[in-house]
């Protein structure tokens, strides 16, 4: 089967050129002129991607190779594109950064070549003009197979230096220039230790929104865009296997109770899609403003997020960490990832060095470092130490740490969930915890790596709702 998706790959030169802000501000753009705009993200940031959604009004999907087979980004994008008329597919770090110093693997360029997708390049043009235009040349000229169709300048000073850098381009790679977005006097997002704050509790809106869609919109030739966008050839999907559900026909569906706020907002569309394709009803709650869990929940999911920046809150909330440690206690299925390990621990410490107590279900402290040596972020990879919700005994997985935080004492091996390692098998180290009805890492998973965890995840929900 095949698709034809108009797309478009939004990449830059490196990090920090403003590839996200031309990402957000294309897809507001084209979602106010009436198109139905699907966002991607490449690779496993959470952050980027949930202000890509608030732009689009639907989910922003990650494609990331670690995480998932590459014979899965088309029926990803095929499944979230079913009602689209164009894709956006933002990229991370400069367009050839990913995993290895000798492949496209892991980086924008390989999900743009294995997607087919004409590729963007957003480039920093402050205090430069033919300097750029050789910036320019040389990514065109490192993987000449790559469609690279055109360049969006940022930071630009005027109509002056638009001219010049359009000539450079045009004389030296023959790319057009696409927008010459201006230096704006401060950032569209406020950032903190993990990078920019999530729109869950920063979306960009308002006037702000207004101005910077009007400096687009004065600065962008969105009807070449378009042209580009268009070039993309069909896609081949695997969208028949991406509809097709997980439960048997008329099987109930089961409720999860997902927490979803201020301080838990990291998920993976696809891994929800696979939960509801196993047969999960997910019911969002808030863990700060929720007294209870949503009535008739049979599992519970605590995702990562930022719960560091809302203990205090959270451990005023007293009615609900009793309840959950109850429940938990009693045999409710719980997989938590980082933030949501963080709130099983029997307290955080913050960086400042106030300790808000917690659910107390995982005896230990979470403590928040307050210097960046302490950062763990990368991928791994991850064996099961022991049967658990989502995974059988001796499975090797793949996922990403990102985080600050870090236990009191690591878990021991009769508690721990995985043995972690780097990408090559180096530097192993037991991590996470695993009972009988719980799984807590800091360790984030896509669920399209292992489609068996959402069903296993399901099952138990649904074996502990004929016994509660």
């Amino acid at each position: 089967m095949s698709l034809n998706l108009p797309r478009l790959l939004i990449a830059g030169t490196a990090s920090g050129v403003g590839k996200t802000l031309i990402s957000y501000l294309l897809i507001a753009e084209l979602r106010a002129r009436g198109w139905r705009v699907q966002p991607f993200k490449v690779g496993p940031d959470y952050l980027d991607a949930s202000h890509l959604a608030q732009a689009a009004g639907r989910p922003c999907y990650n494609l990331d190779t670690w995480l998932m087979p590459s014979a899965r980004l088309e029926t990803i994008v095929a499944s979230a594109c079913r009602d689209a008329d164009l894709a956006i597919i933002e990229g991370m770090m400069g367009l050839y950064d990913g995993r290895e110093a000798h492949s496209d693997a892991g980086s924008a360029a390989e999900i743009a070549r294995l997607l087919q997708t004409p590729v963007i390049l957003v480039l920093d043009a402050w205090a430069q003009a033919r300097s750029a235009a050789a910036v320019v040349l040389g990514f065109q000229q490192f993987a000449p197979q790559l469609a690279l169709v055109g360049v969006i300048a940022n930071r630009v000073a005027g109509p002056g230096h638009a001219r010049l850098l359009r000539e450079a381009l045009a004389s030296s790679s023959g790319m057009p220039l696409l927008a010459a977005f201006p230096a704006l006097s401060e950032a569209p997002w406020p950032e903190r230790h993990l990078g920019l704050l999530p729109a869950s509790e920063q979306a960009l809106g308002g006037e702000r929104l207004n101005t910077l869609l009007t400096l687009f919109r004065q600065s962008c030739d969105l009807e070449q865009l378009l042209t580009l966008a268009r070039q993309a050839p069909p896609l081949a999907t695997g969208e028949a296997q991406a509809e097709a559900p997980l439960t048997a026909p008329g099987e109930e569906r089961v409720r999860l109770a997902l927490a979803y706020d201020e301080a838990f907002s990291f998920y993976y569309p696809d891994t929800l899609d696979l939960l509801r394709q196993a047969g999960a009803e997910l019911v969002p709650f808030s863990p700060l403003r929720d007294h209870q869990l949503p009535a008739g929940c049979s599992g519970l999911y605590l995702g990562g997020g930022f719960p560091e920046e809302y203990a205090a809150l959270l451990a005023a909330n007293e009615r609900l960490r009793r309840q959950l440690a109850e429940l938990l206690a009693a045999g409710l299925p719980c997989y938590a990832e980082c933030g949501g390990l963080m709130y099983l621990c029997h307290h955080i410490r913050t960086a400042s060095g106030e300790s808000y107590p917690m659910l107390g279900v995982i005896e230990r402290e979470s403590i928040l470092a307050g210097n960046s040596t302490d950062l763990r972020i990368g991928y791994r990879l991850a064996r099961a130490q022991r049967e658990s919700l989502l995974l059988p005994r001796g499975v090797q997985v793949r996922g990403h740490e990102f985080h600050y935080s870090h236990l009191d004492a690591d878990p021991t091996p009769e508690e721990a969930a995985y043995m972690l390692s780097s990408p090559d098998g180096q530097h192993q180290q037991l991590e996470g915890f695993a009972r009988d009805n719980l799984l807590a890492s800091y360790l984030h998973l896509s669920f399209s790596g292992f489609p068996e965890a959402a069903q296993r995840f399901v099952a138990a929900a649904r074996r502990w709702r004929q016994v509660a």
